[in-house]
């Protein structure tokens, strides 16, 4: 698959905007290790390996353990995850998939209570985050360097 453009040179100043969102979402209420879940299982929604590739070693960075990686797709199957991960993931799901999920008050119900009004906006800004991110990097079809079995990072 061959880029199809360089999205920071090509409009710095959406760049910078982006960069801002990133900024914030990550001075957000939720612990790094969740949000790392969150955008590792939205980014596998959208097919994005250039940001599969980046969160992979930020989520064992944050100590998120290996298994919960390894059976992230499958995440609502494992007994891996607890309430409050399942919260998340099923809120950000919902929200990656609207066009289809439109939301449900179950999933909803879930995430309020696992989660104060305040961290429920803030998880969503995560949310829109990835979303956005994935939709720049496929779109213009970012690649991630490949590495060697062994080299990870």
């Amino acid at each position: 698959m061959t880029p199809r453009l360089d999205y920071f040179k090509a409009a710095p100043a959406a760049m910078k905007a982006m960069l801002a969102l990133e900024t914030a979402s990550r001075q957000q209420s939720i612990p790094t290790a969740l949000r790392q879940l969150v955008k590792m299982r939205v980014s596998q929604i959208n097919g994005c390996a250039y940001c599969l590739d980046m969160h992979a070693p930020e989520a064992r960075e944050a100590g998120v353990a290996q298994q919960k990686l390894d059976v992230l797709a499958a995440w609502r199957e494992s007994p891996a995850f607890d309430a409050r991960e399942r919260a998340a993931l099923g809120w950000a799901e919902a929200l990656t998939r609207i066009e289809t999920s439109c939301a449900p008050q179950q999933d909803y119900d879930e995430l309020a209570a696992q989660f104060s009004e305040a961290e429920r906006v803030d998880l969503t800004l995560i949310i829109n985050a990835i979303n956005s991110w994935n939709r720049f990097a496929v779109g213009f079809r970012s690649q991630h360097p490949a590495r060697t079995r062994g080299d990870d990072r």
